[in-house]
């Protein structure tokens, strides 16, 4: 048998963390009981949100981000799907799956709309004239890609179905969304932890010497190892692995207001500083996490001064939101707001971009970000956080270090979190050293 380069490399890591993971299976069977829970949570969400109806559509691949959360987690294929819930009154949550095809697994969270098969427009109507919904929520008019991916076609169905008094009824369901998908379950949790370390390991292995020999290893070498170890994993990506070097005297190219992204054919090199950019994809939940390492030079047996001062005011920074400024209920702009003025305060330069994670790894809820700030987003700035929901603790400051002849060094992390009473705690410990990476003998 020929065996691809690619899957050769793939095959010389093992994942150790990995043997935690569950077997699909298994981890269909998890979440379908999860979704339980999630439904019996639903009801309470539209009425809070004023809707009476919600629709969701999926279309043959071009898969709803809402849908794998809000039905059983398998795979659509049946040209459009159409889920339906309604608030029924006195009958409570009624729930009706509209699809191309019959799927036990779906029965048993959804009824049929009627006993015999019919189109989707006429089922539509059919709900529309039982139930006459007041306020009808659709994937429309919303911010975010998981707000508002309804497409013409689908509407245009849905419109002509129930008709023009319908239509005047129609809603955003971005409120009912960003709630439902920013609530997050207990038993969640544990799964969660193990997805981060499954992360924590592959991007230690990155930044080391099994993977990185300075003044031989490019980049390119080190995103196709990520790629690599995510295969012997068997857990896939959310985006690509992005790397980030900085090297005492070399000018810091930016992108978007932030260190650029480094060339592929970049070679690593003694004294330089590597970040990583990394997140996988698990029991229907991303991660995303950022970690350095410095690379010795000969004779080193540890980063410079200077830079571990850099980390250390990252550190700072990290407390000052997680511990003394964030707590359910405050508004990401408050937390932003304290958070900088602490820094200000300390005399270190900083940036928070900080930002809601779980079943997306940009996930919907409040965030804590510069960039809502400097636009003036009201209603970005006022979202409050919720207790129990994940944050990555997404941030960076700059220092000018001596021994770089105080050329400004910025050490930037990305953790993952979630909210308790006392403030943010992370899923793994953060980063208080760099990662060391020697050269090979």
């Amino acid at each position: 048998m020929v065996v691809s380069a690619s899957l050769a490399s793939a095959q010389g890591y093992h994942i150790r963390s990995a043997s935690t993971l569950l077997p699909w299976s298994e981890q269909l069977r998890v979440r379908e009981t999860w979704l339980a829970a999630r439904h019996d949570r639903l009801l309470p969400m539209m009425r809070a949100h004023d809707v009476a109806m919600w629709i969701v559509v999926n279309e043959e691949f071009h898969d709803n981000p809402l849908v794998e959360q809000l039905a059983p987690p398998r795979p659509y294929t049946g040209n459009r799907d159409l889920f339906v819930f309604v608030d029924a009154g006195a009958l409570g949550l009624k729930k009706f799956a509209v699809t191309g095809y019959t799927e036990e697994n779906v029965a048993r969270f959804f009824e049929a709309p009627s006993a015999e098969p019919l189109p989707p427009a006429a089922t539509l109507r059919r709900l529309w004239e039982q139930y006459q919904p007041r306020r009808i929520a659709l994937g429309i008019g919303g911010g975010r890609g998981q707000t508002r991916a309804l497409g013409f076609d689908a509407h245009r169905l849905i419109a002509d179905a129930m008709g023009p008094e319908a239509v005047a009824r129609f809603v955003s369901d971005a409120p009912l969304a960003t709630e439902y998908l920013d609530t997050r379950l207990p038993a969640e949790l544990e799964h969660y932890r193990t997805a981060v370390t499954v992360t924590e390991e592959i991007v230690r292995r990155a930044l080391s010497s099994e993977v990185i020999t300075p003044d031989r290893t490019t980049v390119g070498d080190v995103r196709r190892a990520l790629y690599d170890m995510l295969w012997a994993a068997g857990v896939r990506t959310w985006f690509q692995p992005d790397l980030r070097v900085q090297r005492a005297g070399g000018a810091n190219a930016s992108s978007r207001g932030f260190l650029a992204v480094a060339p592929e054919s970049l070679v690593i090199r003694p004294g330089d500083l590597v970040h990583v950019d990394f997140g996988l994809t698990y029991m229907g939940f991303d991660t995303d996490w950022q970690k350095m390492a410095y690379v010795l030079k000969p004779g080193e047996t540890d980063a410079p001064a200077g830079l571990k001062a850099a980390l250390a005011n990252t550190n700072t920074l990290q407390d000052a939101l997680m511990l003394r400024a964030a707590r359910p209920g405050r508004t990401g702009g408050d937390v932003f707001t304290q958070t900088m003025a602490e820094m200000r305060t300390k005399g270190i330069e900083a940036m928070v971009y900080s930002h809601p994670l779980g079943n997306q790894g940009h996930g919907l809820g409040a965030s804590i970000d510069f960039r809502a700030a400097l636009r003036s987003d009201t209603l970005g700035l006022a979202q409050r956080l919720r207790e129990g929901s994940y944050m990555s603790i997404e941030l960076n400051t700059a220092t000018p270090v001596p021994e770089w002849d105080g050329q400004k060094v910025f050490v930037m992390m990305e953790d993952c979190a979630y909210l308790t009473a006392e403030g943010y705690r992370f899923f793994r410990p953060r980063q208080e050293a760099f990662y060391l990476i020697r050269a090979r003998r």
